[in-house]
């Protein structure tokens, strides 16, 4: 989980001054908590879908959200400028359900681990 902003907005300049950022996130929690622990001050605009393209279109000044590769981002010419939390993937089942349709699930299990490189 990340804040990005465009390339050509100074994210440390706007902190340091106490500016008001606009930021485009669905996870307005997290977003509103890490901002509120640094002391930015931050309008949180909650979006879903395409969130890169708020800062291009004008609708946010930074974004927050989940970030892999970052090949999304420099698509979009966004750059990461802070790290808020890493963020990983769980496959959660009942055992009930692995108990009743072990074949299914299992296949399910294999496809996720073929997958994931070793």
């Amino acid at each position: 989980m990340s804040v990005a902003v465009r390339g050509d907005f100074d994210y440390a300049a706007a902190v340091k001054q106490g500016s008001r950022i606009r930021v485009a996130t669905k996870y307005t929690s997290i977003a509103s908590r890490h901002f509120a622990d640094k002391g930015v001050h931050v309008d949180l605009i909650k979006l879903y879908g395409s969130m890169e393209l708020a800062p291009l279109i004008g609708v946010a000044d930074a974004i927050v959200d989940l970030v892999s590769t970052g090949s999304t981002l420099k698509a979009n010419k966004l750059v990461e400028v802070e790290h808020i939390m890493p963020i990983s993937s769980r496959l959660v089942v009942n055992q009930a359900a692995l108990k009743l349709k072990r074949e299914p699930i299992r296949q399910l299990i294999e496809a996720f681990q073929s997958a994931i490189p070793a």
